[in-house]
């Protein structure tokens, strides 16, 4: 049973990513590349990898905090292996103070083989009202 991020993330729909874990700081995501999410090797394209990777360690930061947001200020990624096939995506908050979060997050594959590997470093926020809506008008995704 997939988990909802809680709010709506349009990009993470259209790739169709489901979050299975979110809690104590970790988080693990799945994700299978449809056709248009692959590059001229037939391996998922490093930027839905990216992606995946950016949405898991925000997941595992926020975990700790799900009322707050969070964005991105850097990333660093190590691409070892392609990314074929169903990927795992699993995320860990490492540190964090009152306003940052150093996470990691590793993707693996159907074999369970370590295919990318990245850090990041993200700000908490709070989350304002979107079009006067604050986050508990929204609604969250359904994932039935």
């Amino acid at each position: 049973m997939s988990l909802s991020f809680g709010v709506e993330i349009p990009f993470v729909t259209h790739l169709g990513f489901t979050l299975e874990r979110f809690e104590g700081g970790e988080s693990e995501l799945r994700y299978t590349a449809r056709p248009e999410h692959m590059n001229s090797f037939f391996v998922t394209h490093g930027g839905a990898c990216m992606t995946l990777m950016d949405v898991t360690m925000a997941a595992a930061a926020r975990s700790v905090q799900p009322e707050m947001g969070v964005v991105t200020i850097e990333m660093k990624t190590s691409f070892m292996l392609p990314a074929k096939g169903p990927l795992v995506g699993k995320g860990r908050l490492m540190h964090r103070t009152a306003t940052m979060a150093f996470t990691e997050a590793t993707i693996y594959d159907a074999e369970g083989r370590a295919c990318t590997h990245a850090t990041g470093t993200f700000k908490y926020v709070k989350r304002l009202p979107v079009d006067g809506k604050t986050i508990h008008d929204l609604k969250p995704v359904s994932t039935d």
